[in-house]
C-alpha cells in the first residue's frame, strides 16, 4: 500500500512538473512601448527625429514632365530634319525626371552639422538629330541616373558636391523653365569646399575653392571664388568675382532683387569677364566662353519679373542678352492646380547674334518655341 502510495505521489509530481515547464515555454514578453516619430521643427518644415537619436532627417523632392516643341533655335536647340528633302524642320522633346533628397541636421558644439544626398534620373525622348545619321529625323530615347549632389556642412563650412557657387550664390537666374541660351553658369554640378560667414543682420559673405566642370584644375591649382550678400525686407544685392586658374581669367556677377510688394517683384543681373578673344583653338573653339564666363563676349545682361496674379497662379517674364548679340525671350504662368502640383506653360524666341563670338553655320538664326512642364513637388 506503501508502495502504491509512492508510485502515485511521484507521477503527480512529475505531471506537476511537466505543466509548469510547459506554462514556461508559451509566456510571451511584455510588448516595449512604442517610440513615435517626433517632429523637429529646428531646421523647417518636413524635418522628424530618426528615432533613438538626435539627428534629424527630411526626405523630399520631385518628379517633372516636360514637353517641349519649337523650331531649331528655339527650346533646348531642337533640330529635327524631314525625312523626304532633308529640310529643317520643327521638332518635339519629352523628358521625365526625378529628383530625391535625403537632408540631415543635429546641433554640435561647433554649430549644426548637417549632410545632403541628391540623386536624380532623367528620360528623355526627342526627334533630335546631329545630322550625322544616314537616316535622319528619327527618334531617340535616353535614360540616365546619377548623384546629383552630395555634401558634408559644419557650421559655415561645406565640403561636396554640388551647384557651382558662381550658379547658386547669386539665385540662378529667373523663373523661365528654358533660361539656357544665354547661360550665367555652368550647368554640372563640381566637387568645392567652401565657407559661409553670416552676420546675422542681412550680411553674408562666402569663399571657395572648386573643381570646376569643364575648366578641370590643372597644376594642383583650384578655381577661386569670393561672393557677398545683403538681404532686406525690400529684396537682395548679392555678387560673385571668380577666378578660373586654368586660363588664369577672372570674371564676375552682381544681382539686385526688388520686392515691390506682395505681389510684384523684379531682378536685374550683369556678368563680367576677362579674356573673351584669347582662349580656344581652330580645333577646339571657345568663341568666349570658358567655365565662369559662360556667355558669348565679355560681358551679359539678364533681367525680369513674377506678378502673383491670384492665390494659385503666377504670371512671370525674363529676357537676357550679351556681348555676342544673343537675345533670350520667356513667358509664362505657374499655376499651382493643387498645393504641390504646378503646371507651368512657357512661350519662347531665342536669337543667335550675328558676331565673331558664334560659329559662322548659327549666327543670325532665330525661332519660336513652347513648353509646358508639370511638377509635383514633395
Amino acid at each position: 500500500m506503501n508502495i502504491k502510495s509512492l508510485l502515485l505521489g511521484s507521477a503527480a509530481a512529475l505531471v506537476a512538473v511537466s505543466g509548469a515547464r510547459a506554462a514556461d515555454a508559451v509566456v510571451v514578453a511584455e510588448p516595449e512601448p512604442a517610440e513615435y516619430v517626433r517632429i523637429c521643427d529646428v531646421y523647417g518644415a518636413g524635418y522628424f527625429y530618426i528615432p533613438g537619436t538626435e539627428t534629424c532627417l527630411r526626405i523630399s523632392g520631385y518628379v517633372r514632365y516636360d514637353a517641349s516643341a519649337g523650331s531649331r533655335y528655339s527650346v533646348d536647340g531642337l533640330w529635327n530634319l524631314d525625312k523626304e528633302d532633308g529640310d529643317d524642320q520643327g521638332a518635339w522633346k519629352k523628358t521625365a525626371k526625378i529628383v530625391l533628397n535625403a537632408d540631415t541636421g543635429q546641433e554640435t558644439e561647433y554649430g549644426t552639422l548637417a549632410t545632403h544626398i541628391g540623386i536624380v534620373a532623367i528620360n528623355s525622348t526627342t526627334t533630335d538629330t546631329d545630322g550625322s545619321k544616314l537616316v535622319p529625323g528619327y527618334s531617340e530615347t535616353d535614360n540616365s541616373a546619377s548623384l546629383d549632389s552630395a555634401y558634408i556642412k559644419l557650421g559655415g563650412l561645406m565640403i561636396g558636391y554640388a551647384d557651382s557657387l558662381f550658379a547658386s550664390w547669386t539665385g540662378f537666374a529667373g523663373a523661365a523653365v528654358n533660361d539656357s541660351i544665354i547661360q550665367y553658369g555652368d550647368y554640372a554640378n563640381t566637387n568645392q569646399i567652401n565657407y559661409t560667414f553670416d552676420a546675422g543682420n542681412g550680411f553674408s559673405a562666402i569663399v571657395g575653392l572648386e573643381q570646376g566642370y569643364e575648366d578641370t584644375i590643372d597644376s594642383y591649382v583650384p578655381h577661386v571664388l569670393v561672393g557677398a550678400k545683403f538681404t532686406q525686407g525690400w529684396g537682395s544685392i548679392s555678387g560673385i568675382v571668380a577666378y578660373n586658374s586654368v586660363y588664369e581669367e577672372v570674371s564676375g556677377k552682381i544681382r539686385a532683387d526688388f520686392n515691390l510688394n506682395d505681389q510684384f517683384s523684379l531682378f536685374v543681373m550683369g556678368g563680367y569677364g576677362s579674356g573673351a578673344d584669347d582662349h580656344g583653338s581652330d580645333v577646339v573653339p571657345s568663341y568666349g566662353r570658358y567655365e565662369y564666363k559662360p556667355w558669348g563676349g565679355d560681358w551679359a545682361v539678364w533681367g525680369g519679373g513674377q506678378f502673383k496674379a491670384n492665390e494659385k497662379a503666377t504670371i512671370y517674364a525674363q529676357a537676357e542678352t550679351d556681348d555676342a548679340k544673343d537675345i533670350g525671350v520667356a513667358v509664362g504662368v505657374a499655376y499651382e492646380l493643387v498645393p504641390g502640383f504646378v503646371v507651368k506653360p512657357e512661350l519662347n524666341y531665342n536669337k543667335i547674334g550675328d558676331s565673331k563670338y558664334n560659329d559662322d553655320d548659327l549666327r543670325g538664326k532665330d525661332g519660336w518655341g513652347g513648353i509646358i512642364r508639370f511638377q509635383r513637388n514633395f
